[in-house]
This record gives structure tokens, C-alpha cells and sequence, in this order.
């Protein structure tokens, strides 16, 4: 018997396309891990990347998912943290297995606060913690120590409250049109987010200036507002956990070769594919082409895991790379070197946003819905905005980072291999698997 799969991948993909583009993430609320994700637990952490066993973590990741536990209060020392998580007294899981997203090594215990953002057209839910702040020594960069702590405090006890009261007042914010308007304004939403940060500070001010009317939170509200000013990146984890939130809603799409997440850990680049599960397909790490700071070297790079690449899988990040040329201060390269870039994943890609607009391109839309099939027959593969992390904590650079072509392959053939097996279940009105 001949299948077309050609035919029901087509059909597939446009099924697959049509969430991506019609998907409507919404800020609904702000909470603490432990209320809202689930299956989290107090005695549970979550990290970056396809999921590994605990004795699989090393280096920067590792660090940090030892430092959560003295952060939550977990165990009193980093032999004691070890030792529990040694005995799976301390479960670690992937994010991925919660509906949550993670920069770098993307650290959550129950108490620290997430944002949820509901996908009001397909009513799937995801999460992403808060913004640390503009320190090079972050948690989620591996380091931790009496600023990294009270800072991740202060999220907990200051900000996440202030923007949770903040979201009553208003209602739940729409994400979409401003992520649009911030991809007109300059961003690409990965590596340059100054514009969504502008535009969320100017739609919640008016709402944290009421909450301030209460004498007793009038100085937090003011730290709020310096926060929001001295940390563009605030906005990075809005648009991570509005594409965590829209990439879930494609996924499950039978016969569908759309990438729907990209992941890394400490170990490996990984991706997971709509038509294919569960699997993620794991591979080399990317390769890099950009800076580094204050006189760093490859040799002080360390892979610590990030998520922060869901970005481009709904043609945000390197898929809007051209919309934001001051990048080439933060991460070097040229500005026809972005757009050459940009155009160059409308090869690998099945079609184009109605809503993210690219102003450099005429306001074409971005590419959108990587297709594993597209990167194997062009040899093209997707290009990522990140940022670096050095082996003894903190960032020490920024640029493009492009993926290699093995993991694209990987999933290309084992879509191929499901397809020839179950020819009837590949179209579009088959069945859906929401993680």
C-alpha cells in the first residue's frame, strides 16, 4: 500500500500553524510555584531541558539546583542538599514535564512566583518564574550567594504580590498585541525585550499606583517601578511563558513535523516534534557566533540548560532577529547578517504570522512553525538569540547560536517511521495530546 504522507503532513501542518497563529496567550494571574503548577510539590524543583535523572546534572546546572534547595529551606548545607537529593528526598524534574519554561538553568521551588498565562482560544495553561534582575550572578545562571538570595526574596515577597494585585485591577492582560507592537518597537522578544518592558510598565503603572495608595506598600511600589526601569529584560519571561503557552497549543497535532519546543540542559540541545509525543530528540549544542564580555574566552563558556529558545518556535527571537538591529551592540554580527538570517528561516518554516510583523521586511509576517522535513531536504537549520554562561556563574556573553542539523534529522525520520506505521491517524482531526 502507498501512503501519502506528503499530503496528510501538509494538512498536519497547517492544522499545527493555524494554533500557533490563532493561539491568544492572556497574563492571568501571578503565583507562587506551589499553588498553581501542576504536580509541583514543596520538596520538588524544576530545571531547564529535556528531562534528566538527578546523577545526570553537572556543572553550572547542578550548582544551581543544589543552591534551590538551600533557597527554599530544603536542607541546611550543600552537603546536606546533595546527600537529599541523593536519596530523592528532593525531586528534580524537567519544566517540561510541569507546563513551565526556564531561562538558562530555569530554577523554580514552590515558593518562587510564576506567571500564568492561559491560552484563551485553546485553554491550555503555561508558566515562567521572575525575572531576577540585570546582576550577572543570577541563580539561574548557576551562581548563588547572599545577593542572589535576597533578590530571589525579593521577588517573592515584593514583586510577585505587587504584579498579582496589580492583575486584579486590571484584568488579565492580552499578551499578543504586545508582543506585536514590541516587535514594531524595535524588540525581537529573545535577546532585546527594552520595548515589551516599556509597554508592560505603561499598561500595569496606572494599577501598582493604586495598589500604592496603601501607605504601607507606597515604597514597594516605587521599587517596582525602578525595577521595571533598570531591567529590560523583565519582559523576557512574559514572552517565554505567552510562546510556552501558544507552542503547547500546537503540539499533538498527528503527522505534524512542527517543532513545538527547543530545550537545553547541561548536556545536550533538545526538541520535541507535534506529531511525535512525548519524544524529545537529543543532540550536540549549538554552535556560537557572537560576543563575549569583559574579556571572557570560549574556553569560560559552560551549557547550563535554557528554554528561553520557545521564543523562535513561534517566530519570535532569531525569527524576528531583523526587527531589532541594536542587538549588534549586545551580541556583535552586522545587521545584514541579522536580516540575511532572518530570511533564511522562512525556508525552514510553514508560513508566515498574520501578527508578528516584521517592519524591516515590508511587514512581512515572521516565519513561524519549524518544520523538521524542511530543515533535513535544506540543510538550513534554525538560528537562536541566547545568552552565555561562564563555569563559575554568572553571563559572560550573547549571540546567535545555530543549531545543528542531527536532532532535526533524528525526528524527521522517526515522524517518517510513525507515519508508515499508522497511516490512518495522520490528519488533522486525529487525536490531540496537550502537555
Amino acid at each position: 500500500m502507498i501512503v501519502d504522507t506528503q499530503h496528510s503532513t501538509v494538512e498536519a501542518n497547517q492544522e499545527a500553524l493555524r494554533r500557533l497563529t490563532s493561539a491568544r496567550p492572556v497574563l492571568v494571574d501571578v503565583a507562587a510555584a506551589g499553588e498553581v503548577v501542576p504536580g509541583m510539590t514543596p520538596r520538588t524543583i524544576l530545571t531547564s531541558g529535556a528531562p534528566l535523572a538527578w546523577p545526570d546534572y553537572t556543572g553550572g546546572q547542578r550548582r544551581a539546583i543544589v543552591s534551590a534547595a538551600l533557597y527554599e529551606g530544603l536542607a541546611s548545607d550543600v552537603q546536606d542538599a546533595k546527600a537529599r537529593l541523593d536519596r530523592e528526598d528532593i525531586t528534580v524534574r524537567s519544566t517540561q514535564e510541569h507546563g513551565c519554561i526556564g531561562s538558562v538553568a530555569g530554577i523554580y521551588t514552590a515558593s518562587m512566583p510564576v506567571l500564568v498565562v492561559r491560552d484563551e482560544e485553546h485553554g491550555n495553561t503555561a508558566y515562567c518564574n521572575l525575572y531576577e534582575g540585570k546582576s550577572r550572578y543570577r541563580l539561574n545562571y548557576g551562581a548563588y550567594n547572599e545577593e542572589v538570595r535576597q533578590g530571589l526574596r525579593w521577588l517573592q515577597e515584593v514583586q510577585g504580590p505587587l504584579l498579582a494585585d496589580a492583575l486584579k485591577i486590571t484584568g488579565p492582560l492580552d499578551l499578543k498585541p504586545l508582543l506585536a507592537r514590541a516587535l514594531r518597537l524595535g524588540d525581537e522578544l529573545h535577546s532585546r525585550n527594552t520595548a515589551g518592558t516599556l509597554l508592560l510598565q505603561r499598561t500595569l503603572t496606572e494599577a501598582l499606583f493604586d495598589v500604592g495608595r496603601d501607605e504601607a506598600r507606597e515604597s514597594e511600589v516605587r521599587q517596582m517601578l525602578e525595577f521595571f526601569s533598570s531591567n529590560d529584560y523583565t519582559f523576557l519571561r512574559v514572552s517565554m511563558a505567552a510562546a510556552k503557552a501558544t507552542a503547547d497549543a500546537a503540539h499533538g497535532v498527528a503527522g505534524s513535523s512542527v517543532v513545538t519546543g527547543m530545550a537545553i540542559n547541561c548536556r545536550e540541545f533538545a526538541i520535541r516534534v507535534s506529531g511525535c509525543g512525548d519524544t524529545w530528540f537529543r543532540g550536540a549544542f549549538p554552535t556560537l557566533e557572537g560576543r563575549f564580555f569583559d574579556g571572557f574566552t570560549e574556553a569560560d563558556a559552560e551549557w547550563i540548560g535554557g528554554e528561553s529558545c520557545v521564543t523562535e518556535t513561534v517566530g519570535l527571537g532569531g525569527f524576528a532577529q531583523a526587527c531589532a538591529p541594536t542587538l549588534m551592540d549586545y551580541q556583535g554580527g552586522s545587521y545584514q547578517t541579522m536580516r540575511d538570517n532572518n530570511l533564511a528561516m522562512y525556508d525552514i518554516t510553514v508560513g508566515e504570522h498574520p501578527d508578528f510583523l516584521i517592519p524591516a521586511f515590508d511587514f512581512r509576517g515572521a516565519p513561524v512553525g519549524i518544520d523538521v522535513f524542511k530543515v533535513v531536504e535544506t540543510g538550513i537549520t534554525p538560528v537562536i538569540d541566547g545568552g552565555l554562561a561562564g563555569r563559575e556563574g554568572g553571563q559572560i556573553g550573547a549571540g546567535v547560536l545555530r543549531t545543528r542539523p542531527d536532532v532535526f534529522a533524528e525526528a524527521a525520520s522517526h515522524l517518517r517511521h510513525l507515519q508508515a506505521l499508522s497511516p490512518s491517524d495522520h490528519t488533522p482531526g486525529g487525536h490531540h495530546d496537550h502537555v
